[in-house]
């Protein structure tokens, strides 16, 4: 795709536009044009679901809590069907309805700590029948980056296995001149020497990739930093801009709303993050069903500027607004 440096520089920027338009510079929440301008909402709400009302909001959101032109579903994986290794009450029938009615549904997860074949498993062994094709991981989406620079030598700053999504295809051997500095969750291994190797890199010419730029995620001993704090360490450190793979990358959604054959505006995504998995699906056209299971907090939904069309207790409910 990129067959020069003047069209991989384009390359480069084209996701850095994605982004950075879903995404602050700075690590602020998203500010595309349509969250800028989205006016004030009314609310109708009882103790399980609310809904947009007002006249002014997009055509997406005039919709009841019933969403019935939905034909499928983009849906998070930590924190909609899963915290740790027990599956959420519910979860596990909600995505047998959705089989036995025949909608297409996808899974795109932030999860940079397993590589695909490890989560297929993971969920198998919580009692979910999900194909391994049917997930899509931010590792598969740098890949895929990578291929179109014409590049393939990386330093990869992550932990588990989830460097088994990238052993077939990229080299990450960091002896060697380095493209790309890629940083997902890396937990401990986010060390003052793991860091400052990465800020070498960067410094002699590598650009930044990162897998995701969430800023916590949900585990069960509670909250914990994810990969963003880090990433924006690194752009502060080196005046870089990373380039980011995973949601709410419109590259990355676009990945799985091809494989399934649907438009953006025939989606929903169900997720537990108002940024990026909300934010993300309202920036590409899609609507955004919200969970409160996971990293759900109140306060965050109540101060994002964008606002979910639904807001539903868990997956387990999903049933009740189809």
């Amino acid at each position: 795709m990129f067959a020069n440096a003047g069209e991989n520089r384009r390359g480069v920027q084209l996701w850095k536009y994605i982004t950075d338009h879903l995404m602050g510079r700075n690590g602020r929440e998203a500010t595309t044009w349509q969250e800028k301008n989205l006016p004030e909402t009314q609310k109708e709400s009882d103790n399980t679901v609310y809904k947009i009302t007002s006249s002014r909001v997009p055509a997406m959101l005039q919709e009841s809590a019933e969403m019935k032109d939905v034909e499928g579903f983009l849906i998070d994986l930590d924190g909609v069907l899963y915290v740790g290794d027990k599956a959420i009450k519910g979860a596990r029938e909600s995505i047998e309805f959705l089989t036995d009615r025949e909608y297409s549904f996808r899974f795109v997860s932030n999860t940079t700590r397993k590589c695909r074949n490890t989560i297929a498993e993971q969920l198998s062994a919580m009692g979910f029948d999900i194909p391994v094709e049917y997930i899509f991981t931010p590792p598969l989406a740098a890949v895929a980056f990578m291929k179109h620079a014409g590049k393939h030598q990386c330093y990869l700053l992550t932990t588990g296995d989830v460097y088994r999504d990238f052993e077939q295809e990229r080299s990450c051997d960091t002896g060697t001149t380095v493209d790309f500095v890629i940083i997902g969750d890396a937990g401990d291994k986010l060390t003052y020497d793991s860091l400052n190797t990465a800020f070498r890199h960067l410094m002699n010419g590598a650009d930044l990739v990162a897998l995701e730029k969430d800023r916590y995620w949900m585990t069960p001993g509670g909250l914990c930093l994810s990969a963003g704090p880090f990433v924006q360490a690194l752009e502060f450190a080196t005046g870089k801009t990373a380039t980011i793979v995973g949601k709410p990358s419109k590259t990355f959604f676009e990945l799985a709303l091809r494989d399934m054959g649907l438009r953006a505006d025939q989606v929903a995504m169900i997720g537990d993050d108002i940024v990026t998995d909300i934010g993300g699906a309202r920036a590409i056209g899609m609507q955004g069903i919200l969970v409160r299971t996971g990293k759900y907090r109140k306060d965050a939904v109540d101060n994002a500027v964008v606002k979910p069309g639904c807001v539903i207790d868990s997956l387990a409910q999903l049933r009740d607004i189809l």
